[in-house]
């Protein structure tokens, strides 16, 4: 799949369908509304971006067996957990299991990192744990 030339198609068949029903009647605002529309502004260019690897911290077990978390942590904190399934060992990666700990010592933090990589877990397993 070319997903290129999947956008490229879909952004022709929104622009044939915002064609169908703009009917302006003054020329300065017509050609203004068109030059934006031949411009793009409601289909800027794709965004492409890395998502990077983060670092593997311990798991939630791993910390209620080292004391860090409350026991009932590795029954709560769970991987495809479902009303049928308790679920596996819910990895965390190095931020977290930082965080994790600072907040269990009592000390405030601030946690920046990328989108997606987990960082309201880092503040929910303290507040449950606590």
């Amino acid at each position: 799949m070319d997903v290129f030339r999947l956008r490229q198609s879909l952004v022709d068949e929104y622009k044939a369908y915002i064609d169908s029903f703009i009917r302006i009647r003054d020329e300065q605002i017509s050609s203004f509304v068109t030059d934006s529309l031949e411009r793009g502004v409601l289909w800027p260019e794709p965004l492409i971006q890395l998502n990077p690897s983060f670092e593997r911290g311990d798991s939630v077990d791993e910390l209620v067996a080292s004391g860090v978390l409350h026991p009932a942590c590795s029954d709560i904190f769970r991987a495809g957990k479902s009303t049928d399934d308790i679920g596996r060992e819910l990895l965390l990666y190095r931020h977290q299991s930082e965080a994790i700990r600072t907040a269990r010592d009592g000390h405030n933090y601030v946690l920046t990192t990328g989108t997606g990589s987990g960082k309201s877990l880092s503040y929910i397993v303290p507040i449950v744990d606590h």
